[in-house]
């Protein structure tokens, strides 16, 4: 009897298909659609981790689905195993016909033909510069923007008045071509603008004529650095001085070129320098070399880096003219943020935000002053963003990846034998100076791949995206608004520019009241991560694919400007 009642069971549920997923897969969606709703909160995760939790999501909701109606939905052996089928057949299309050509900055893949040429390698080549080319790159003007970040490395321009109306009188668009891959900015002198590019296997560094967008010279490297969480091409932005051009490439190499036309003067391989094999260096620095050249009297200082298990150095100074290490300083692997010079505690300095600290250099000699812990590792959680000194003995720093904000202060001990009071030497030892934390918030400003405004006595920046402002005292933030993704900001005045990661500028009003935009268009298109340039009244913008000049409408007579000088 007993088998008879089994048996009858058995042909029911073959006879009926019993397909309806068990409780506990409904109660497993509910728990991954909890898990993302709270991933989504507010200031509870970065978007990059969000969405990663979010398609693993979806990926285990599928595979667990298919696993239990193979095993158990009581269909015939070839309704059970065709969904199986399926998820497997459409992965190996999509791997047979498509890449991973590169992810945005919240982790997001972007596709294309596994067998279609990058746009960088479609491009032409650029002639090797001529002996008759005159670039007068050695003339200055008011309106110049001559490296990383602008005039003064602080992403900030005070010549400049701009209309607050773009709908009366818009910007207009100059020129506009396209480029080749990186994220390297324009830096621009008396009217040329220069940059540094990927064009298939060359990383070039190239001049353009600012008004026209005619290149003038180029200058070429075999070198190609390319990721896919990275992208393609050099990621650090020309400085020009002297009428030289400095230039850090991806893979290492500072070059030294002639601004008349783009003769290469010297050049160091800095992997050569601190004894760092290239397979070394991929692993260490994963997004590729990324520092700015700073210029210190006449040195040019760049970050050193070296092997994973051999002595490193944080920072190298080189002689302008000959390209001669004068001095090097720090022990620790670079990360993707640039150098900058400060004075503190009465001492010029050298501060540069290395993979796991920061520190303070003695700009004369390289000597480490002091140091400041800031976690990080330039192949996960890296730093990108400057150190920006406040005063003359505070420093406001932040990152993403959870990192956030910090203000802390810098002091030399100024006591001498006894408690006499004494001046801080120049070459003072890290032990002899105090670095401390005035605040910390791990969820405020958290600057991914970009880098703050501090405007009477307000920090602005893209904190994940979101614009967003704070109390530079006490860290309260003010105001959190406006998603722009992973762009770029430039303060002209007490109005910012909002370059979101698609290639739209926006004008937003710089106030700790509240978040009003007053304009916006679209320069470019596709992925930007590359900083603004202002000459004068020209904004020059650029990505992996398109670079473009605008003229921005002044505000009248509160505006000065100075022509190049050709």
């Amino acid at each position: 009897m007993v088998i008879d009642v089994e048996r009858s069971s058995s042909d029911e549920t073959r006879a009926g298909g019993r397909t309806a997923p068990p409780v506990w897969y409904w109660l497993l969606l509910a728990i991954l659609a909890g898990l993302n709703v709270w991933a989504r909160w507010p200031d509870v995760l970065e978007h990059a981790i969000a969405n990663l939790i979010a398609m693993a999501s979806v990926f285990l909701a599928i595979i667990v689905f298919v696993g239990w109606f193979a095993a158990a939905s009581g269909h015939s052996p070839a309704v059970r195993w065709a969904p199986l089928g399926i998820v497997v057949g459409l992965i190996a299309i999509m791997a047979a016909t498509f890449r991973v050509d590169y992810t945005t900055a919240e982790l997001l893949p972007r596709f294309a033909l596994r067998w279609a040429k990058k746009p960088d390698q479609l491009l032409p080549k650029p002639a090797a510069p001529s002996d008759g080319m005159k670039v007068p790159l050695d003339v200055t003007t008011d309106d110049d923007f001559p490296q990383f970040l602008g005039p003064d490395r602080n992403l900030s321009i005070d010549r400049v008045a701009l209309a607050r109306d773009w709908t009366a009188k818009p910007p207009r668009l100059v020129w506009k071509h396209a480029i080749g891959a990186g994220h390297s900015a324009f830096s621009a002198v008396n009217g040329y603008a220069v940059t540094m590019e990927q064009r298939d296997d060359e990383e070039l560094v190239t001049c353009y004529d600012l008004l026209t967008g005619d290149l003038k010279w180029s200058n070429a490297l075999t070198a190609r650095h390319t990721t896919i969480p990275g992208g393609t091409g050099p990621r650090s932005t020309p400085t020009i001085h002297g009428g030289r051009v400095f230039a850090m490439g991806a893979t290492g190499v500072l070059r030294c070129l002639d601004g008349a036309n783009g003769r290469l003067i010297w050049s160091k391989n800095l992997l050569e320098e601190t004894g760092t094999p290239p397979d070394d260096e991929a692993n260490q620095v994963l997004w590729g070399r990324a520092g700015s050249p700073l210029i210190v009297d006449s040195m040019v200082v760049v970050p050193g880096g070296g092997s994973k298990v051999g002595t490193k150095i944080s920072l190298i100074a080189c002689d302008q003219q000959t390209g001669k290490k004068l001095w090097q300083g720090g022990d620790r692997q670079v990360s993707y943020s640039s150098p900058s010079l400060a004075r503190l505690g009465g001492v010029r300095q050298v501060v540069i935000v290395n993979e796991d600290n920061i520190t303070g250099h003695n700009a004369a000699t390289g000597a480490v002053l002091w140091g400041y812990p800031w976690p990080g590792s330039s192949s996960s959680n890296a730093s990108s963003s400057q150190a920006v000194a406040v005063g003359d003995d505070r420093l406001f720093v932040s990152k993403g990846y959870s990192g956030g904000a910090a203000l802390f202060a810098v002091k030399p001990d100024t006591s001498g034998p006894g408690g006499t009071p004494r001046s801080p030497r120049v070459d003072e030892p890290a032990y002899s100076w105090t670095a401390t934390t005035i605040w910390r918030h791990p969820k405020n400003l958290q600057t991914k791949l970009t880098n703050v405004v501090i405007y009477k006595g307000y920090v602005y920046g893209l904190s994940d995206g979101i614009l967003e402002c704070v109390e530079l005292n006490e860290g309260k933030r003010q105001w959190k608004a406006g998603h722009y993704g992973h762009g770029q900001i430039l303060r002209v005045r007490d109005l910012l520019l909002v370059e979101t990661d698609d290639g739209e500028i926006v004008l937003v009003e710089l106030s700790p009241e509240s978040h009003r935009e007053l304009g916006r268009f679209q320069a470019i298109d596709g992925q930007t991560w590359n900083n603004m340039c202002l000459y004068g009244r020209y904004l020059l913008v650029r990505n992996s694919g398109e670079a473009a000049c605008y003229e921005l409408p002044l505000a009248g007579v509160m505006s000065t400007h100075t022509s190049p000088k050709r």
